[in-house]
């Protein structure tokens, strides 16, 4: 009956242990998306930017 019991409860922690692992991998990879993300924008607004500021100059001398 003891050894039923420390089994259980060996197999609960270890249970715990691997949610507690798995949240972390998802914050983890939340942190990995929002970068990439924010690499994208800046890559965007760095190759576009001297195009949209062209833009908004002639439309400004146009007005």
């Amino acid at each position: 009956m003891i050894e039923k019991l420390q089994l259980m409860t060996l197999m609960l922690v270890n249970d715990l242990k691997a949610k507690r692992d798995e949240r972390g991998a998802t914050a983890v990879e939340y942190g990995l998306m929002v970068a990439l993300i924010a690499i994208v924008i800046i890559g965007a607004v760095t190759l576009l930017g001297g195009n949209l500021k062209a833009l908004f100059s002639d439309i400004a001398n146009r007005i």
